[in-house]
């Protein structure tokens, strides 16, 4: 593998599509610096929710409200999700036929929404238990950090579908190429965010 194939992150597309691979440099590396300008924002969100975490004033806690089977599960889905994203990478960049990059993303998509779905059935019980953000500093922070991720979750599965459309209007281009390439390094962001939620919130909060 020569230097010009490494030097970028994300998919390398030098062996297979040299013209792409050029003119991603540029676009992949500005995508970086978004990724890290919400990596410091996630990383002040956390510092806020430790502050906060003993902040209950006699309301709900974390180990009376966290239920670690179901975000487990969810754990496990976006996981998996991130693997089969990996695989419509793979897929793309060996030229497989568009339905199998399609077939993947779809995949993706419906994952991303089972996550979903499992959370916000998680924050719904929260609310039944009087677990509302305005309740405390804990559940204040609380509500900042998780929902936040959530959004993100989203806002990528809005992002599959316009690429799934992409795909299937304007084929395999260098543009579309691109998009998934910068689509690829958010949905692996979000399963890294998450691993620092389950572990920080979830697993620490049970302790407590």
């Amino acid at each position: 593998m020569s230097s010009n194939e490494v030097k970028h992150a994300g998919l390398n597309l030098g062996d297979t599509d040299e013209a792409t691979h050029d003119e991603a440099g540029s676009a992949i590396f500005g995508f970086w610096v978004f990724l890290m300008s919400d990596a410091v924002m996630f990383a002040l969100l956390f510092a806020t929710y430790g502050v906060m975490l003993s902040a209950t004033v006699g309301g709900p806690t974390p180990a009376g409200e966290y239920k670690i089977v179901p975000v487990f599960i969810e754990t496990l889905i976006l996981l998996t999700s991130s693997f089969t994203f990996g695989m419509a990478s793979v897929a793309m960049k060996h030229g497989a036929h568009r339905g199998q990059l399609i077939g993947w993303l779809v995949v993706t998509l419906l994952l991303g929404l089972a996550f979903l779905g499992m959370e916000l059935n998680d924050f719904a019980t929260m609310f039944g238990d009087g677990a509302y953000p305005t309740r405390s500093g804990y559940l204040s922070s609380f509500f900042a950090l998780v929902p936040l991720h959530g959004l993100h979750v989203l806002f990528g599965s809005i992002w599959i579908v316009v690429m799934i459309v992409q795909v299937m209007v304007f084929g395999l281009d260098a543009r579309v190429k691109i998009n998934i390439l910068r689509l690829g390094l958010f949905w692996h962001f979000l399963d890294i965010v998450w691993i620092a939620i389950f572990s920080v919130v979830y697993l620490q909060g049970l302790i407590r």
